[in-house]
């Protein structure tokens, strides 16, 4: 380990540190930065980090007895300690609950202006998934090389450890910056429902920010500072086809009765092409804009086809098309159908020649940023229960409506901060792709403040798997991450300069 951190502290070194507008010199010494997290990121962060992928703090809607559990208790008092204990001067904390409501950590640091930036991460999790490697599993925390694995390290509860470790960062430098709020989130993953009430509750102690810092989205490689342009909205729901009462012998039945599984294929195609996956409904579309195709050229380029291979494709599977940019573009832009659980099936051990009464499954559906969702909620259950094939009683319930999000134009100073930053602590410039997942908040926050700038960043990259099985963060980038974070801050204030 002392190896590696020699070499990564050698190569921040050896790039030659970014000059802001003007030629004006860095705001960080990359040298002294880069040696200043990877000390706290060892010592610190990922201590606490395992004892975080450890708690089984599922979110709210994965676990409705999570009060009774007491397992997001025991996550937020980790953190609010551990943030605590960081002595960052006039660092204030507060575990603010609403009633029957998740909690929020929300802390203040005041700054060397009247500007505020707001720095958001959630402290929730999934559930746990089937799949892990033998010795593995989403709560026992494995630290494997350059890899920490366990649910919810990178998604992502490393954003608060991340957030005041840079904010310590700037206070070693002496530099100056905005006043700075946290806040972490335990309902991320439900789709961040008790937030609204929240940011309502916090409103005039939040303020205006102008630059919003989330530490929530994904990389295209771990070699380089990325930033998330855009995200799909969300809609799902559990469709569900009853033909009967009860199973009947199949013997007796098939043939004369439909099978349930046949009618939903059938209702299913009216959403997606069985051989091509494009969604046929075409109210679930939108434009995109002319500068988000030019990006998805450039990490196209970059990525090559890491953008399909870090993927665990079976030996020969092959991704949907072979152009690079429309993959791209598939993921981040445009609808996608994903059927996620199913009910009314036995496992194939106990599966006897019966003709089930039903089969549901649970849909999720990708919608592109700027599509209204509530609208597409109801023009998706309207063609999926409208007509039902002989006669099956068809249902589409529980659905949710999560919008996406895309961000407003790139302020030149953000663009300059995003890239020296980049080019400091990776040696590489920046880039920027969409991302194909949903972060409710930033919906939230762009409609609250439009004239914000956003960098929309975090460490869920190729392999890390968020969601499923194998969940890894990749220590070196969360360490370098931390360092970018801090120079943005520290840009922002000296852009009024």
């Amino acid at each position: 380990m002392k190896k590696e951190k020699n070499a990564s502290t050698a190569k921040a070194a050896a790039v030659p540190q970014p000059k802001a507008k003007g030629g004006a010199p860095a705001a960080l010494d990359a040298k002294s930065a880069a040696a200043f997290s990877d000390q706290v990121w060892e010592s610190s962060i990922l201590p606490a980090l395992t004892e975080y992928i450890a708690i089984p703090n599922k979110s709210p809607a994965y676990d409705p007895k999570w009060q009774e559990a007491g397992h997001m208790d025991r996550a937020v008092a980790l953190i609010e300690g551990w943030c605590r204990a960081q002595k960052i001067p006039g660092l204030t904390l507060e575990v603010v609950r609403l009633p029957n409501r998740t909690p929020v950590i929300y802390m203040e640091v005041p700054g060397d202006s009247d500007d505020t930036v707001l720095l958001y991460g959630h402290l929730d999790k999934q559930p746990e998934m089937t799949g892990w490697r033998s010795d593995l599993g989403p709560w026992k925390p494995v630290r494997e090389g350059d890899k920490l694995y366990g649910r919810g390290g990178a998604d992502d509860g490393y954003a608060a450890f991340a957030s005041l470790t840079a904010i310590r960062l700037l206070k070693e430098q002496k530099k100056k910056h905005a006043r700075l709020v946290i806040l972490i989130e335990a309902c991320e993953e439900s789709g961040s429902y008790d937030l609204p009430h929240y940011i309502e509750a916090l409103q005039a102690r939040i303020g205006s920010p102008s630059l919003v810092v989330c530490l929530d989205s994904g990389c295209g490689n771990y070699e380089q500072l990325w930033a998330t342009t855009s995200l799909r909205g969300l809609l799902g729901g559990t469709l569900k086809v009853q033909v009967l009462n009860e199973g009947v012998h199949s013997g007796d039945a098939s043939g004369v009765v439909p099978s349930s599984f046949r009618i939903l294929r059938e209702i299913l195609s009216r959403v997606d092409d069985v051989e091509t996956g494009k969604v046929r409904i075409k109210d679930l579309y939108v434009d995109i804009p002319k500068q988000r195709k030019q990006q998805a050229k450039r990490a196209a380029k970059t990525l090559g086809n890491d953008i399909f291979a870090k993927f665990p494709f079976v030996k020969g599977g092959k991704p949907m098309s072979k152009d690079l940019v429309e993959l791209v573009l598939n993921r981040t832009w445009r609808p996608t159908l994903s059927v996620t659980g199913v009910e009314g099936m036995p496992p194939i051990s106990n599966a006897g020649n019966v003709l089930r009464p039903f089969t549901a499954v649970k849909l999720s559906v990708r919608i592109p940023p700027g599509l209204n969702a509530e609208k597409a909620a109801k023009k998706l259950k309207k063609v999926l229960e409208k007509d039902p094939p002989y006669g099956a009683k068809v249902t589409f319930e529980g659905e949710h409506a999560g919008p996406g999000w895309n961000a407003p134009a790139l302020a030149e100073w953000l663009g300059a901060s995003m890239d020296g930053a980049s080019q400091a602590f990776f040696g590489k410039p920046s880039c920027f792709m969409g991302e194909g997942g949903t972060i409710p908040f930033m919906g939230m926050l762009g409609e609250k403040f439009p004239e914000a700038q956003f960098l929309i960043t975090g460490l869920l990259g190729p392999n890390s798997n968020a969601h499923g099985p194998n969940e890894f963060l990749h220590v070196p980038c969360g360490k370098k991450l931390t360092c970018c974070v801090a120079q943005v801050i520290a840009d922002h204030y000296a852009r009024a300069k």
